[in-house]
């Protein structure tokens, strides 16, 4: 059974597919994957090169996805200086 992400229409998850990770549109495209190629300095035009399915409201959303995550009650505890 395939749900979307709540407040992400284009992010999937289902049991059966990467282990219940978010995917993009129901396809066997993690949000974390394309995460990495962004990271790893791919363009959105280079990734499209080689993942055609992909839209650029795919890579909106899955910036939007990581900003909420990252938005959780995580806090890094600073060094005072001296």
């Amino acid at each position: 059974m395939t749900q979307t992400v709540p407040g992400f229409d284009r992010l999937t998850v289902e049991q059966d597919k990467l282990g219940g990770q978010p995917c993009i549109r129901g396809y066997r495209f993690g949000v974390d994957q394309l995460l990495e190629l962004f990271a790893a300095g791919m363009t959105f035009e280079e990734i499209h090169e080689d993942f055609p399915f992909l839209e650029p409201e795919d890579a909106q959303q899955v910036f939007a996805y990581a900003a909420a995550l990252a938005q959780r009650d995580f806090y890094l505890p600073l060094q005072e200086s001296a």
